[in-house]
């Protein structure tokens, strides 16, 4: 027998299974439209910001920076199309942790041209330790889209509603028993 209590339970859970699917949408077309932009464009700015390497290297640094956007976009996609595919009881990260993961390819392509590391804020190199170029996204939102910072949040109250609805509906049947 289904009490009106059952029902709003799983109303919520629906709600949040609507959120959640909207928000891991948004951001994995976030990530496949702006993400090898983004690593491109973070290779760019700190070695133009270092300034040291000529013309020649810079075309080989520009080269290695479009290879390794492909690469990173493209991983990064499948790790989150991946979250995204797990009960959202058994994800173990976050979207933006994986996101924040874009930071690699570009890291390795400027150690690879001899680009010195950046001096970075002591939160920073404890937070980020292997971000030595001071590049790691903040938010969703860096990638060049402000709506993507809405859509992890969607994700995110998503997921809780989800965990939530289940939550009462245990409790609910461990007090019949």
């Amino acid at each position: 027998m289904t009490t009106a209590d059952d029902d709003d339970r799983v109303r919520a859970e629906a709600n949040g299974s609507r959120l959640l699917a909207e928000g891991a949408e948004m951001l994995t077309d976030g990530v496949a439209r702006l993400g090898g932009a983004w690593i491109t464009a973070a290779v760019a700015r700190v070695a133009d910001a270092w300034g040291g390497l000529d013309r020649s290297a810079r075309a080989t640094l520009d080269e290695a920076a479009a290879a390794a956007a492909e690469r990173g976009a493209a991983r990064v996609l499948g790790e989150l199309r991946e979250l995204f595919a797990l009960d959202p009881a058994a994800q173990r990260s976050t979207p933006l942790e994986i996101m924040r993961s874009l930071r690699r390819e570009p890291t390795e392509v400027l150690r690879g041209a001899g680009v010195p590391g950046v001096v970075r804020d002591p939160f920073d190199e404890r937070a980020f330790p292997d971000d030595v170029y001071g590049i790691v996204l903040r938010s969703p939102t860096e990638l060049g889209d402000d709506e993507l910072g809405g859509a992890l949040l969607a994700w995110g109250l998503g997921k809780a509603k989800i965990l939530e609805a289940r939550a009462e509906g245990r409790g609910r049947r461990e007090t019949e028993l």
